[in-house]
Parts: structure tokens; sequence; C-alpha cells
């Protein structure tokens, strides 16, 4: 039988042009260092995320929409602490209530993508 390892990476859409915004929020806000694409694939646009533990590609999609129920679930240190760095820059930040003991909640990036913030 054959099994499945892990993720590789995980892949959400923007709108043409958003590079700067994506650079902001995933590198600037969340601290998510961007790699270079490959040759082959930078010509369409869209940046890449990547430490040693969290991989995320933005591509472009030509007629956008933002994912609102899919979404990544991303590993914080400091869940509060995020939050207001979230709120401070003019992101919204919409807390859940803990699940088994887990705190978590939910913010959009510059494009309407849902991305959930859960404390480690």
């Amino acid at each position: 039988m054959v099994a499945i390892l892990g993720i590789d990476h995980v892949q959400l859409a923007m709108p043409a042009g958003g590079e700067a915004l994506a650079r902001a929020f995933y590198a600037g806000l969340l601290g998510l260092p961007e790699v270079p694409k490959p040759a082959n694939l930078a010509a369409r646009g869209g940046c890449w995320f990547e430490s040693d533990r969290v991989k995320l590609h933005l591509g472009v999609e030509a007629d956008f929409r933002p994912a609102r129920k899919a979404h990544p679930a991303l590993l914080v240190d400091d869940l509060e602490a995020m939050a207001a760095l979230l709120q401070a820059a003019g992101h919204g930040f919409t807390p859940d209530g803990a699940q088994d003991g887990t705190r978590r909640g939910y913010a959009d990036d510059p494009f309407g993508n849902r991305i959930e913030l859960i404390q480690g």
C-alpha cells in the first residue's frame, strides 16, 4: 500500500499584482521568509514563503475569489501577541472558542483568504 508521508506545501490564490501586499502580510506580519520561486514559475507571478516548518505559496489566479472556508491553520507561539499585531496593522482577528484546550482564531490575508492561527 502507498502511504502519504506529509504535506509539502499549501497554496493559496491571489489576484494579479498582489505580490507587495502578500509580502507585507506573510513576511512582514507573520514573519515567514520569502524564498525565490523557480525561474520557470517566476513569470507566472505570486510569491512563496517558507520556513523550516511551513511552506505557503501564493499563486496568481485570473478570476480570483478568496478562500473563505478552506484555509491553512498556522501554529503560533503567542496567539494574543499575533492577534494584537494583526489588529494594529489593520487586519481583523476573530477569536474562536477553545477546543480541547486549544486557543485559536481567524484572520484574513490582504486578499480575503481565511487564515487560522492556533497557539501551539
